[in-house]
């Protein structure tokens, strides 16, 4: 059972509308948003990974402030 189910007045709702009332994200954003932060610990090296990164490392001047970009992203697992 569902968590979104356990409560009584959600129980014959659809997947979106129990989303809606409980203010929860969609599962789609929530995986996206996880991949996104697992990227950013690979590519700041907070987090071992056997991942070889295609990509080069743009200046900082380049991106506006920010010390990294992507440029040419491809990932080998």
């Amino acid at each position: 059972m569902r968590a979104t189910k356990l409560l009584s007045n959600t129980k014959n709702l659809c997947y979106k509308e129990r989303l809606t009332m409980l203010t929860l994200p969609t599962l789609k954003y929530r995986r996206l948003r996880g991949d996104m932060i697992e990227m950013y610990k690979i590519i700041t090296n907070k987090q071992y990974s056997d991942v070889t990164l295609k990509f080069h490392i743009i200046p900082a001047a380049i991106t506006r402030g920010n010390r990294v970009s992507k440029n040419c992203a491809s990932v080998i697992f």
